[in-house]
């Protein structure tokens, strides 16, 4: 008789397949709330936008409706519609061109000279004091006389040609220039000068690399100042003895009491400073884009 031995067989342990891990939905969230800011960032731009030109069309809607509902007397302050009219009927038979490229031509030219000159002095002023000792009383002297009070002086001198509304129209701008130079040179952070100068840093480059990249906001401050003056001084100075420009145009319509005409001259300076206005604050921002806005800080 055998006896049956018993098999004893232990038990493989079958490792289990890992299980797979949950499908995360990160991904969606991350779109929508990329896509919230993208929406939230041109909502913004549009009421930035928008609440400007509100500001325009109540300027205009007042201005149209006053004179129609007879708030102010018609014949000295005709409807904006009437202005645009009187505006294009200037623009299409050429006075409007000839007299802006002449008012644009005399601001230019002034506001270059006061430009190139004004940016040099001030660096040297704020920078050396000897520099600063030798000119600051005469500038100053200067400084406190306006400019339309010299506009006789400058007529009798330079004559009553373009030379010497070019001379009052740089004389006018050259301190705005002048003066935000300066301030901007000396207010440069010390610990930034200090730096440059213990990298080994010569002169000219630490006026190129620190000193001016740090005063560009202050200059262009000056710049914007000194760009608005030169229209207002322009037109002064257009008034008297010249045949040509926007000043011109604006007193002889006056004087011949075409009303719509004066009023079309005013919008056309007014246009051409809101240009240079914008115009300036768009190279400013390129000259300082290593700037940080409050709002990415």
């Amino acid at each position: 008789m055998s006896s049956a031995v018993p098999l004893l067989v232990r038990p493989v342990e079958v490792a289990a397949a890992p299980a797979a891990p949950p499908r995360t939905r990160t991904a969606v969230p991350a779109a929508r709330s990329a896509l919230g800011r993208a929406v939230g960032s041109a909502g913004s731009t549009a009421l930035r936008i928008a609440k400007p030109l509100l500001a325009f069309a109540l300027l205009l809607g007042a201005w149209e409706l006053a004179p129609r509902f007879g708030l102010v007397d018609e014949v000295f302050l005709p409807p904006f519609s009437t202005v645009v009219q009187a505006f294009f009927e200037l623009a299409g038979n050429g006075q409007l061109a000839e007299h802006t490229s002449a008012s644009l031509t005399r601001s230019v030219t002034g506001f270059s000279f006061a430009l190139v000159i004004a940016v040099p002095v001030g660096i040297a002023i704020a920078w050396y004091k000897p520099v600063s000792d030798f000119l600051n009383p005469v500038l100053e002297l200067f400084r406190n006389t306006a400019a339309l009070a010299l506009l006789p002086v400058f007529v009798l001198i330079l004559g009553i040609g373009e030379t010497s509304k070019i001379a009052l129209i740089g004389y006018a701008t050259f301190f705005p220039i002048l003066l935000n130079t300066i301030t901007g040179v000396r207010t440069v952070d010390p610990l930034l000068v200090k730096s440059a100068v213990s990298l080994g840093f010569s002169p000219l480059r630490l006026f190129q690399k620190v000193i001016l990249p740090a005063a560009i906001p202050s200059i262009f401050t000056g710049i914007r100042m000194a760009a608005a003056g030169s229209i207002l001084v322009l037109i002064a100075a257009e008034m008297i003895g010249a045949r040509a420009g926007l000043g011109y145009l604006i007193t002889a319509a006056q004087q011949n009491f075409q009303i719509p005409q004066m009023y079309a001259g005013i919008v056309a300076i007014s246009l051409i400073g809101l240009g240079f206005n914008f115009a300036l604050v768009a190279l400013e921002r390129r000259l300082s884009r290593w700037r940080t806005s409050p709002t990415n800080a």
